[in-house]
């Protein structure tokens, strides 16, 4: 069966196969992540939450949501915490038509450097605007915007919305656990 999904419809009809992301017509299989890693993407959507909904600005999608973002071969790519702009939200049963406007990934232990820095390419390439990569070992987050150099944050400094998120702003020791005694 997992042989014969090349196409974001045979992934969409697959039903319950696991935790899958489908990357230029090949299934990549996913481990479930761990605890710290589904507090962090918690936090950080539910701080967007707080800032995006009152306004009106768009939606917030929960981790396992599948975006369309290439075709033929199709890529179905799925972020931890992902941010649509009002006015480009059409919410369906299958999956979203293009990439979000911020993609958040919040990295696993067993995360390979390259396989993040082409997922982040691929993003970027589809049209997301800004990608947060999340490191919880180095408690950094990466920052990520089309034709712009990479900034890194620690955690003394804030991360901010900008263009895409007018008005956001997550001090970033916020987004991670207490450090454990």
């Amino acid at each position: 069966m997992r042989s014969a999904i090349r196409t974001a419809e045979d992934l969409l009809r697959a039903g319950d196969i696991g935790r899958c992301e489908l990357v230029r017509g090949n299934l990549v299989m996913m481990v479930p992540t761990g605890g710290e890693h589904g507090d962090i993407a918690y936090e950080i959507g539910f701080r967007l939450g707080e800032h995006v909904r009152p306004r009106r600005l768009g939606k917030i999608l929960a981790a396992e949501t599948g975006f369309l973002i290439a075709r033929e071969p199709d890529t179905v790519r799925a972020p931890d915490v992902a941010f649509l702009r009002a006015g480009r939200v059409a919410i369906s049963p299958g999956y979203v038509e293009g990439a979000p406007d911020l993609a958040v990934e919040v990295l696993s232990p067993d995360d390979r450097r390259g396989y993040v820095r082409e997922k982040v390419k691929e993003w970027l390439e589809a049209g997301t605007r800004l990608v947060w990569v999340v490191d919880p070992r180095t408690r950094t987050v990466a920052v990520h915007e089309p034709g712009r150099k990479t900034r890194v944050l620690r955690e003394a400094n804030v991360l901010r919305g900008g263009d895409v998120l007018p008005g956001f702003e997550l001090a970033v020791r916020d987004i991670f656990p207490p450090p454990q005694a």
